[in-house]
């Protein structure tokens, strides 16, 4: 069995594999990792484990070696399934690396299309010949409510709505919420288009925390919302099979 761990901006997702098959996720608040140990005492099956972490957290090692399981932390040097032509792998987000890995694993051999919707608007794409070539990176749904509240003096704080806004907001609140949620969803909507346009038979695959305020209007793409972790799992098959 194996157990993955995706510290991300705001949440740490925690899953046990076996091989494979999902078995169990939780997740966590960051800076709270007191559950893994919970998991691993529950599933002591557990051989070898990753972590990726796209803050400074990182997980200390002597709590695997007591229980005698292999920790593989997901950096520069760790072998991957799929070919990374992204010109700066330095400052690729490990969370992006994993969701492309994942997708490769679903998808093998073709175009594929990751839309990650948490912290930030991320989109990863992973070409017919199972190769990395990159994406975007843009503001996320609360990032961009937050900024209309702190860089002006009279919007107000408002909080998203899990009902998809009217277009025409009647309100100061209603506005923001139709600028904000219609707006990224003509923008994610946008950026699938041109994709589609330049690669034949594109699947695409929509995941992260915040996915659920878009997914409802997105009916042509895969709702995989453990996507990160599936991918994970995947380095952690690939190099333990080495």
């Amino acid at each position: 069995m194996h157990l993955v761990i995706d510290i991300g901006n705001t949440l740490v997702k925690v899953a046990v594999f076996d091989l494979r098959r999902l078995v169990i996720r939780k997740n966590y608040s960051v800076g709270s990792l007191k559950g893994m140990s919970t998991l691993l005492v529950m599933f002591n099956e557990i051989d070898s484990a990753i972590y990726s972490s796209v803050t400074k957290e990182k997980i200390k090692n002597k709590l695997f070696i007591t229980r005698g399981i292999k920790l593989h932390e997901l950096n520069l040097r760790t072998q991957i399934p799929i070919k990374n032509k992204y010109s700066t792998p330095s400052t690729l987000g490990k969370d992006r690396l994993a969701n492309a890995v994942g997708v490769a694993s679903i998808n093998r051999g073709k175009n594929s299309l990751v839309v990650d919707v948490g912290t930030c608007l991320k989109f990863d794409f992973v070409n017919s010949k199972n190769e990395y070539l990159g994406g975007a990176i843009s503001p996320g749904l609360f990032m961009r409510y937050q900024a209309l509240h702190h860089f002006t003096d009279k919007l107000p704080k408002v909080s998203p709505s899990q009902k998809s806004p009217d277009l025409i907001g009647d309100s100061t609140q209603r506005a923001i919420r139709s600028g904000v949620q219609q707006g990224m969803l003509a923008e994610i909507t946008g950026v699938i288009e041109e994709y589609k346009k330049r690669f034949k038979n594109l699947h695409v695959y929509l995941t992260g925390g915040d996915a659920s305020y878009f997914e409802p209007q997105l009916k042509k793409t895969i709702f995989a919302p453990d996507l990160t972790l599936y991918g994970l799992n995947e380095i952690l098959l690939f190099n333990t099979k080495k």
